[in-house]
């Protein structure tokens, strides 16, 4: 799979649906196990992945800023991470409810130090200088 914008944020966003804003909103980012399940377009909020495959959740993200179409936010860390190899990066807006956090982003490409294996250590993951992802 290469990176892909879910395409049912997209069709929130154009229908201007709640739970879109990922300046305002609460945004965090997954370290997920593909293995235990694999990219699906028709995913629309967390509740909709396999709870097995979600390794570590980062805490929210800061500094968001949305230039020309472009996403961007601080470096993150996610802290002390155990379970199996993760080879993508969700992005999604915490709501607090598995089940109206939207998804927005699913990263696998270009993305440095994918695959991981966690050790029980912290992982650091760098936002490109570009930022994280554009429409």
């Amino acid at each position: 799979m290469a990176n892909a914008i879910y395409p049912k944020h997209k069709a929130a966003l154009l229908d201007a649906l709640a739970n879109v804003d990922i300046v305002a909103g609460n945004v965090k980012a997954i370290l997920f196990d593909l293995t235990d399940d694999p990219y699906d377009a028709a995913n629309e909020f967390l509740s909709d992945l396999v709870a097995g495959a979600i390794v570590a959740t980062s805490p929210n993200l800061t500094t968001k800023t949305v230039v020309s179409g472009t996403f961007d936010c601080d470096n993150w860390v996610w802290t002390a991470v155990t379970g199996d190899v993760c080879e993508a990066v969700i992005i999604y807006i915490d709501t607090g409810v598995g089940t109206t956090s939207r998804l927005v982003v699913f990263l696998d490409t270009g993305i440095t130090g994918l695959p991981v294996t966690p050790n029980g250590g912290d992982i650091n993951f760098t936002v490109d200088a570009a930022g994280l992802f554009t429409l």
